[in-house]
């Protein structure tokens, strides 16, 4: 398992809570995942998150569903799709982030949230109105500022083999996020939940010790103009450009 994280450019500050949550997964489900063929992200993608964010950083914890089942798109963070490369287009969001609905209504709700789009109009047209200076315009930047808030981007099960076995997954997982959640619990963090699995991780042994904030899953638009989804996302203004430092 060490050689896992080694792959995966995840620091040794990880080990005590990542090791002993990998450990919980079946160990014949481990030694699949250790082979690295027949799912997505790629193995030395798969614990991407756990890279770029330190735990020292951590101040929230999201929970999607699963992983883009795309190749390209699966890039081992919750959200953030790898096909993706500008938000913006001159006609209002770029070609790939209207294909990515989850994103797309993400997004819009980050607009939303700080007042520049209304709910009365979320067009292409309105979007493509907007003054953009103030905005990042790529995916990457989009990850930057999630973890410059402390959002760790995860999803119930990290990784995706068909439509089929989602459910297998998230259910094979559920070892895992439970330790790390245990490893966690000092660290005082906020969970995130988006749809109905993320929110079944309350059930968890020790979850109860975690705030967190139960929202729809972004796939369903009404997500967009949720006030709560207001509430916690638009105070870190996650589509501005960091001041510099």
């Amino acid at each position: 398992m060490k050689e896992l994280l080694r792959l995966n450019g995840v620091s040794e500050s990880w080990n005590p809570i990542l090791l002993p949550a990998l450990e919980a997964l079946d160990s014949d489900y481990r030694d699949w995942i250790v082979r690295g063929e027949g799912y997505i992200p790629r193995r030395e993608r798969l614990l991407a998150a756990f890279s770029t964010l330190q735990p020292e950083d951590l101040r929230y914890i999201l929970f999607g569903q699963d992983p883009y089942p795309r190749q390209e798109s699966a890039v081992g963070y919750a959200f953030i799709d790898g096909r993706v490369k500008r938000l913006f287009s001159e006609t209002g969001l770029s070609r790939e982030v209207n294909r990515a609905t989850s994103l797309r209504n993400f997004v819009k709700m980050a607009l939303a949230a700080e007042g520049a789009l209304d709910c009365g109009d979320l067009s292409q047209e309105a979007i493509a109105r907007l003054d953009k200076t103030p905005y990042i315009d790529s995916i990457g930047e989009l990850r930057r500022n999630f973890e410059r808030r402390g959002v760790l981007l995860l999803n119930t099960a990290l990784l995706f083999s068909s439509k089929e076995e989602s459910k297998r997954h998230i259910k094979a997982w559920r070892g895992f996020v439970e330790r790390l959640l245990a490893g966690l619990v000092s660290y005082r963090s906020t969970l995130i939940l988006f749809g109905a699995h993320a929110k079944a991780l309350k059930k968890l042994e020790g979850a109860e010790e975690f705030e967190a904030v139960e929202l729809e899953h972004p796939y369903n638009a009404s997500f967009v103009c949720n006030s709560e989804a207001w509430e916690l996302f638009g105070p870190m203004q996650l589509l501005r450009r960091p001041e510099k430092e």
